[in-house]
């Protein structure tokens, strides 16, 4: 079982929602990154994702292009992503999951990867370009280290692959709620909730539900449906001010709008 398993099984027995943001690490720089993680845990966060710059993204909108892009710039290494996680992990009080591409992964080796990531205080990952059909080896690696793969299902996924994605899976389903890219929407499309309630009936695995969600509107309308909600864009796009306003502003602004989001959960 891994530290996302142990999230859910806590929240299900207390019928509560998890709740995870999204910050993309060195943009600013990395003791930004450290700081903005331990300050959304502190208002509440159950879980943190975790993006690992990468320099052709297939499924993020301009604001976490740019965000990766900035980091890019600053030359950011894995490795020193990594090591500012061990550092900062007593300061966590939820688990870190890594949004990573497979091209990363492939270059450091799917197992030095997990195991490196794990010794850094990592749960698991979401690797948005891995097809199913090609996940059996780091699935197994995984399993074998407790370390959660987290897919993601699209709304133009058929029913019968969304099944197989699922079999496959660990720690939690990431669900796109719109067809594209992230950015923050003003309204989430009305067929989601029904896609979401036949996948609830489908699987066991928790379902989370990003791309799009920023609002507490979002949230109140989504909890009925998913196990978790996932918000990036709107949280990147605040921290991208970090370089040009007092960076404790951009800190507590960014934990006051989690906590909104967080009492739309109560």
């Amino acid at each position: 079982m891994s530290a996302i398993d142990d999230v859910f099984r806590a929240l299900r027995a207390q019928n509560r929602k998890a709740f995870m943001p999204f910050v993309t690490a060195g943009d600013p720089d990395l003791a930004f990154t450290g700081q903005i993680l331990a300050e959304m845990m502190r208002r509440g966060a159950n879980m943190c994702e975790l993006g690992i710059p990468y320099s052709d993204p297939i499924a993020d909108g301009p604001v976490i292009q740019a965000s990766y892009t900035r980091a890019l710039a600053h030359k950011i290494k894995l490795a020193e992503i990594l090591a500012m996680l061990e550092q900062q992990r007593k300061q966590f009080t939820a688990p870190v999951v890594t949004m990573v591409s497979y091209a990363i992964v492939l270059r450091h080796g799917p197992a030095a990867y997990v195991a490196d990531a794990k010794q850094a205080g990592v749960a698991g990952m979401i690797v948005p370009d891995l097809p199913t059909e090609e996940s059996a080896e780091i699935a197994r690696i995984c399993r074998d280290q407790d370390f959660s793969l987290v897919p993601l299902i699209a709304p133009t996924t058929s029913r019968e692959r969304q099944l197989h994605i699922a079999e496959a899976a660990s720690g939690f389903i990431y669900y796109v709620s719109v067809t594209g890219i992230t950015g923050e929407r003003a309204a989430l499309p009305q067929e989601l909730f029904d896609n979401l309630r036949w996948l609830r009936s489908q699987t066991d695995l928790p379902i989370c539900v990003g791309f799009g969600v920023s609002t507490p509107e979002h949230v109140r309308a989504l909890a009925p449906v998913a196990d978790g909600l996932i918000v990036g864009s709107a949280i990147v796009r605040r921290m991208a001010e970090a370089d040009t306003r007092p960076r404790e502003k951009v800190l507590a602004e960014v934990g006051d709008y989690v906590a909104d989001l967080l009492a739309a959960l109560d």
